[in-house]
């Protein structure tokens, strides 16, 4: 039976056929996870990376708060448990370690375009900045999110957001990322921890240092690593990261984003103000004049939705009892274990492996790439396969560590290779239009 390990070793001992997936299962310590969750019957659910399962726990906490809210009412704000006045710090703690920081570093709030709003703004403000270095691969919104952030400013985007290219159209490197530093004046570099595209994990210890070496400020959208792949922002010196909780947190729907902020950048005055960042302790006075919390609380903005905020708190006891770097090494060899199958089983009829190979440049999804992808997709969700397509040629196929198997990847590479042998998808019609 096989004993499957992180590292150069794992799945030494491959093999493509049925019982070698029943026998990872069988080794599997965090089988047990998936009872927690509510999995849809009778589908092969591999989208974790767009939308998390709802699970028991988050279920609970969401009950909570709703006998909480009938039997206190706004007394809730002060005399729940846990009290929903502290309750974004409270879930900001509870995230800090995920990612490598002090628990008053990390705070929940808002949605992940509006920090990235409020955060770039501020550093923007608060070192004089004038330009950002994205990527070409970035997820749309935050490029729309600094584009507006400069053009508040009185800056146009096409001369101040400067663009780091990719040369394989899969991958970002730091090396590039270095060249543009030398190349240009950057203030704030912002990068993604793993492209939402291809599933690569970059290099955030390497882009931070030269973003440091180079007079800027390094920031993070680690949407697609959180809740699957462990950080260590303190301890490489990361100045802010935003995040989403609604993928590998599996928080919810639309559930309230995260945010980091390095201890060396509080006192800095938030880009976008509101009163649920305003110091605790004299929220209530009511002054007109904004005091900012002494830590990263200063970068929530509204009243914390608490009806949504809620999930995070059950599924988080999900993470914790699993481990975050637990939850690492499943993810690795369910990834791992995909790619093999792509080579053995489907590389002869048009797929291709579009994430890196080597696990330390791999997050927790597997990009398949096919000239017809988007059909591919479509009769895979009529098979109950349930993916995402991301243009022009990739199917995301990301089997969360926290419900799937590897069986289940093992049926899904089989569906896949029976869709394009018998060209099944020619069945459904060619993408027109926007994408579904």
């Amino acid at each position: 039976m096989p004993t499957p390990t992180a590292g150069d070793d794992a799945l030494a001992d491959f093999s493509p056929d049925r019982e070698y997936a029943r026998a990872l299962d069988d080794t599997d310590s965090l089988s047990g996870l998936r009872e927690r969750f509510s999995v849809p019957e009778d589908e092969r659910y591999m989208d974790g990376n767009s939308l998390g399962l709802c699970s028991a726990d988050a279920e609970a906490a969401i009950d909570r708060v709703v006998a909480a809210w009938k039997d206190l009412a706004i007394r809730g704000w002060t005399d729940a448990d846990p009290d929903w006045f502290h309750y974004g710090e409270r879930l900001g703690a509870r995230l800090a370690p995920l990612v490598g920081a002090q628990e008053s570093e990390v705070v929940v709030g808002n949605s992940t375009t509006v920090n990235i709003h409020t955060l770039v703004g501020t550093m923007l403000d608060e070192y004089e900045g004038t330009t950002v270095l994205v990527n070409d691969l970035d997820f749309p919104t935050d490029h729309y999110a600094i584009a507006a952030q400069l053009r508040q400013r009185g800056l146009d985007p096409d001369e101040h957001l400067l663009r780091v290219e990719s040369e394989d159209g899969r991958t970002i490197t730091a090396d590039a990322v270095e060249v543009a530093l030398e190349t240009h004046d950057v203030d704030i570099v912002f990068m993604p921890t793993v492209l939402y595209r291809s599933g690569q994990l970059l290099d955030v210890a390497r882009i931070t240092e030269l973003a440091h070496e180079h007079g800027a400020v390094a920031g993070f959208d680690a949407a697609h690593s959180v809740g699957v792949v462990p950080h260590s922002f303190d301890d490489v010196g990361v100045d802010f990261a935003v995040w989403c909780t609604y993928k590998y947190l599996n928080a919810g729907p639309g559930a309230l984003a995260g945010l980091y902020v390095n201890e060396r950048h509080f006192g800095a005055e938030p880009a976008l103000a509101g009163w649920w960042g305003h110091d605790k302790a004299t929220q209530f006075e009511m002054n007109h004049e904004f005091t900012p919390a002494a830590d990263a609380g200063a970068w929530q903005i509204g009243t914390i939705p608490v009806l949504a905020a809620a999930p995070l708190d059950g599924s988080l006891d999900v993470t914790h009892d699993a481990g975050i770097e637990a939850l690492r090494e499943k993810s690795t060899l369910l990834t791992e274990y995909l790619i093999r199958l792509a080579d053995e089983r489907l590389s002869d009829l048009g797929y291709a492996v579009g994430t890196p190979r080597d696990p330390d440049r791999r997050g927790g999804h597997v990009a398949l790439e096919h000239d017809e992808a988007y059909r591919i997709s479509q009769a895979l969700r009529d098979r109950g396969v349930v993916v995402d397509y991301r243009p022009p040629n990739v199917v995301r196929v990301a089997p969360s560590p926290y419900y799937v198997g590897f069986e289940e990847v093992w049926t899904v590479a089989e569906d896949l290779r029976a869709i394009a042998a018998d060209r099944r998808f020619e069945h459904y019609e060619p993408q027109s239009g926007g994408v579904t």
